[in-house]
């Protein structure tokens, strides 16, 4: 079926509602609007489906959530004999219709039997990680967009493990969304009727409780805390997401008395009036903290995207507020967490440290000083996730920590995704720590990088949308496959990694990735939620200053690169 003749059976169809129909009718005549929003349907992949919210068979609306849904369950009840009563927990962000769209995805798995749980209002994701594993669940959804602009919202999946689906999973969900042709054909049951089956159950505190308590277990030095809290200070941003639901309540329940939230960006929001992009990776979102801080003065100023599950931070260095990367909290927290155990006496022999294939290889080096071992995924932290479960299989490693370059981390595995509930409590435990030893976080972040190298990292997104984008994308990856520099800076190539082809025992991706003679890295990729092509650059040199010059010459050459090919 053609893109036109879709757009004209969604406005024909006594199936889609009146409002569906007013707003295409409203593009009639934009033949690129209308191709657009029918060309294809929404992908459904690993990360589940993203998109821009709006009637279409390429966008994000009650009527694609419900073909998803659908697609789930079946897959569900074919894998799963007792799926009907395990059930799936469903949570929701404070993304434009994230409340509907839950309830819509509540109703296709009560008309298939399968009983749900719904967050009785929004939450972080990590929990709804954390609870499906502890209500012994089938799966569970997050509706979500996680940090993308205001426009967009998402259906993200959990399996039973408690983490992301990964691509054999979603691969068999997919396969399940595309026998659905007919939207009459999807099961939908009645809220109230559901609720007198015992089919529809509301939770919600008792789980706060529960994951709170666990969260708590990981604090290593609540001395250090209780000691130093008369002159430690945070200011923290949920920048209008879940975040305030239970990251100023793990922060006060583990010691820290004075923790103080942006007021402008408390409430939930989904236009997130206050910034450009609700992202805790951009120093800009954290402008009005940076506006109280010149009289509060706090020692860190934290911040979570929309759904929690990303941390970013500013911390205070004389009378001034810089920002860390993901890679550098990253690196910290480990070597943190590692010298912890190691002080403790708990370092196990067969410890390990699950990373991305973009993230610094600092890890590695700070790794093997500790005897710890660091294994590499594919980007995406349901990667990380489902090495954790491969551990707990084999026996053969023990899961310490994970972290991803952007803004995610992960200790302890009572939760499988990347948590900023659990990083926001470890990154002010880590600054307390180390400011009754008299180092603030940079301070230790250059301790590490005399001793290992000075690894510099960042990342730069070309946004390339739409049919025509997508095209270029591959355009760009097929040109640096079969025509890829020998050299970059002035350095030598000396290792091209081509995912697609299958590196180790990684699934294939469209990745690919050039080592230089001087250690440093170029990673590109398409994002898998967002029209973009993602740059990675990684330089390392022998001081901040030299590896600052050698990552600006980088992205300078391999940004020409990409242009001239575009």
């Amino acid at each position: 079926m053609s893109y036109k003749e879709r757009y004209h059976q969604w406005l024909d169809d006594n199936y889609f509602d009146q409002e569906t129909k007013e707003e295409l009718e409203s593009i009639a005549g934009d033949e690129a609007e209308i191709e657009d929003r029918f060309y294809t349907d929404l992908e459904f992949g690993t990360g589940g489906m993203r998109g821009v919210i709006g009637a279409g068979t390429n966008r994000i609306n009650k009527y694609t959530i419900r073909k998803a849904t659908q697609g789930l369950a079946n897959y569900i009840l074919k894998q799963l004999e007792r799926a009907k009563d395990q059930g799936v927990v469903i949570a929701h962000d404070s993304r434009f219709k994230s409340s509907e769209f839950a309830l819509e995805t509540a109703a296709v798995l009560n008309g298939n039997g399968i009983k749900i749980y719904l967050f009785s209002e929004l939450r972080p994701t990590p929990e709804l990680s954390f609870a499906v594993r502890e209500l012994g669940a089938a799966a569970g959804i997050v509706i979500t967009a996680s940090h993308n602009p205001a426009e967009y919202n998402g259906y993200k999946v959990y399996w039973s493990d408690e983490g992301q689906i990964v691509p054999r999973r979603a691969e068999g969900i997919t396969a399940e969304i595309e026998e659905i042709t007919d939207y009459t054909a999807i099961k939908h049951f009645n809220r109230e009727k559901a609720k007198k089956e015992g089919l529809f159950k509301v939770i919600g505190a008792e789980i706060d409780d529960r994951y709170i308590e666990k969260l708590k277990t990981l604090v290593n030095n609540p001395e250090v805390i209780s000691e130093i809290d008369s002159d430690f200070k945070i200011i923290y941003t949920p920048l209008h997401g879940s975040g305030n639901k239970l990251v100023p309540r793990i922060l006060k329940e583990i010691g820290f008395s004075d923790v103080q939230i942006v007021p402008e960006q408390k409430e939930p929001d989904p236009n997130f009036p206050t910034v450009d992009y609700p992202n805790p990776e951009e120093k800009s979102v954290f402008k009005l903290a940076l506006e109280m801080a010149e009289e509060e003065k706090p020692d860190l100023i934290l911040g979570t995207d929309p759904d929690a599950d990303r941390l970013g931070l500013l911390l205070r260095r004389n009378d001034d507020y810089i920002s860390l990367t993901g890679n550098q909290i990253g690196v910290l927290l480990m070597d943190y967490l590692l010298s912890q155990r190691k002080k403790q006496q708990n370092l196990p022999n067969n410890g390990a440290v699950v990373k991305t294939i973009v993230t610094t290889e600092l890890a590695r080096d700070i790794a093997e000083e500790y005897g710890v071992g660091v294994i590499d995924t594919l980007t995406g932290f349901k990667f990380i996730g489902e090495k954790i479960k491969e551990f707990e299989e084999s026996n053969e490693q023990e899961f310490l920590f994970g972290f991803e370059e952007s803004y995610g981390y992960l200790a302890g595995t009572f939760v499988r995704d990347k948590d900023a509930v659990m990083a926001a409590a470890l990154v002010a435990e880590m600054a307390a720590y180390y400011k009754a030893k008299g180092l603030d976080l940079y301070q230790k972040l250059e301790k590490l990088m005399d001793r290992h190298g000075y690894y510099l990292d960042d990342l730069e997104s070309i946004v390339l949308k739409g049919k025509e984008g997508q095209q270029q994308i591959e355009k760009i990856l097929d040109t640096l496959r079969s025509q890829g520099p020998k050299r970059i800076n002035g350095r030598k190539v000396t290792a091209v990694r081509d995912y697609l082809t299958g590196i180790g025992d990684l699934p294939k991706s469209n990745v690919l990735q050039f080592d230089l003679e001087d250690g440093s890295k170029l990673t590109i990729r398409p994002s898998g939620t967002e029209p973009k092509l993602k740059l990675y650059f990684t330089a390392v040199g022998e001081s901040w200053k030299e590896a600052e010059n050698k990552l600006s010459k980088l992205k300078d050459e391999l940004l020409n690169m990409v242009q001239d090919i575009i």
